[in-house]
């Protein structure tokens, strides 16, 4: 079973639920505040925490005094609109006196099928965390439409933890874990521990409802516990309304873990080396040696660029003699690659117009 002490990477999912008092639509504060003080902990020994955090229509509802009850699209996104910035503040607020910066990412469902806006987001996550600082993530559904919505943040968060290379996702809910029946009906349901597998038998006992505030029931976490676990992510579900939820977690609280299939890392990379290339980079042998010792394919090792690929798409690496060394996720299109290979990464600026990323194979999108 997994220990959230051992996390290398940590995504937290916040339900409405948790963070806005459901008679008075206020913030939580206190709760807020030892969340805070959970994730500075866990910060302090090295993990990095990203929170995917509900709470914005909920907020932006009690602001504009719309009804408690199910709202049209455009009153929805519009007490999102209002709500959005009430919730960042609040994350803010809460974690600066830890001396900890925030930062607000807003996605839709688009943004992980389309593979060059996945990279962009997996980059900028990447960078924030890098430089020690949380994310923020929510559905940004001030734009949001149905056909292009999650509709829960529990499939939300398990993809943000798939783009993030998380090793562990944590859903704080209402309930402590997953049961064999809903616990409030029936007396007999019992908690499971450890799900190694999600078999038909598990999914016949999830159950739809979801609490006043939130829309996510036991199902859509079965659904998020399937996109983590098959990336190597391993998931918990755990009573998220106690103070400290994290804390209390890590001294042993109730929880159900589901089991990762793969490391993370190397969960990635069989996705990746499974795609269809789409061109191929020919890069020199001083390239060749520095892929294989780990690190990025800068444009000034690449001899020759083949084939039609777009931002994102996999590209085969080989060497000048045939060998094929690996497949990449490239973040330039061809003709932006062919107009800077062989060239320093400094020189990408003016080569091209605009601004670029160092690297035109980043280690991470790589499969060797």
């Amino acid at each position: 079973m997994a220990s959230l002490t051992e996390a290398r990477r940590l995504v937290v999912k916040i339900g409405s639920a948790l963070l806005v008092d459901r008679k008075s639509g206020a913030l939580r504060l206190d709760w807020l505040a030892s969340v805070a003080a959970d994730v500075a902990r866990i910060k302090a020994r090295g993990t990095d925490v990203i929170l995917v955090s509900s709470g914005s229509i909920a907020l932006g509802r009690q602001v504009l005094k719309l009804p408690a009850t199910v709202l049209p699209l455009e009153q929805s996104q519009a007490a999102a609109a209002v709500g959005q910035i009430r919730l960042a503040r609040a994350w803010e607020e809460a974690l600066a006196p830890h001396g900890i910066t925030t930062a607000q990412i807003l996605v839709t469902l688009e943004d992980s099928a389309d593979r060059r806006r996945y990279l962009n987001a997996r980059a900028t996550m990447e960078t924030l965390v890098g430089l020690g600082v949380v994310p923020i993530v929510n559905e940004n559904d001030t734009v949001a439409t149905d056909e292009i919505r999650y509709g829960d943040n529990d499939r939300l968060a398990a993809q943000v933890a798939v783009t993030a290379g998380a090793d562990q996702l944590i859903l704080l809910s209402d309930v402590d874990g997953f049961y064999t029946g809903n616990p409030q009906v029936d007396p007999d349901a019992t908690r499971y521990t450890v799900i190694d597998a999600i078999t038909p038998e598990i999914e016949a006992m999830a159950g739809d409802a979801g609490s006043g505030l939130s829309k996510g029931g036991m199902k859509t976490k079965l659904m998020a516990a399937k996109t983590a676990t098959a990336s190597g992510c391993a998931l918990a579900i755990s009573d998220g309304f106690v103070l400290h939820p994290l804390k209390a977690l890590e001294d042993g609280a109730n929880a159900t873990w589901f089991t990762p299939h793969l490391d993370p890392h190397l969960a990635r990379k069989r996705w990746i080396a499974a795609m269809k290339p789409q061109g191929a980079l020919v890069v020199d042998t001083g390239a060749a040696q520095a892929l294989a010792a780990g690190k990025s394919l800068l444009p000034a090792g690449v001899a020759l660029v083949e084939g039609g690929f777009g931002r994102g798409d996999p590209v085969t690496i080989r060497t000048a003699d045939g060998r094929t060394l690996g497949q990449g996720l490239c973040r330039y299109t061809a003709s932006e690659a062919r107009a800077i290979r062989g060239h320093q990464s400094q020189d990408i600026e003016a080569l091209l117009g605009y601004p670029g990323r160092a690297a035109l194979v980043h280690r991470d999108d790589m499969a060797l």
